[in-house]
């Protein structure tokens, strides 16, 4: 899967489901600040990865997510690995 299409699809749950505002999601952000989620929506993100993308992200991959690019990176390296996997 192309990057473009992981960010279109984060971003767009992101404002969908999260009610994240658009304007403030950019690859620099700082990812939780900007989210502002608790522990139950990091539990309905990762539900929601893993029906979009077919891969798990754990609490590990989320503390070493800082910005929004580290979170696409994330995503599309969890791709990667699994496509190698099969």
């Amino acid at each position: 899967m192309e990057r473009e299409k992981i960010v279109a699809i984060v971003n767009d749950f992101l404002v969908n489901e999260f009610e994240v505002d658009s304007d403030e999601i950019s690859n620099d952000a700082n990812l939780k600040t900007t989210l502002g989620l608790d522990s139950l929506d990091y539990i309905d993100m990762v539900v929601i990865i893993e029906s979009n993308f077919g891969v798990k992200l754990g609490e590990a991959d989320f503390k070493r997510m800082i910005t929004f690019d580290d979170f696409y990176t994330t995503i599309e390296n969890k791709i990667i690995e699994k496509k190698r996997n099969y």
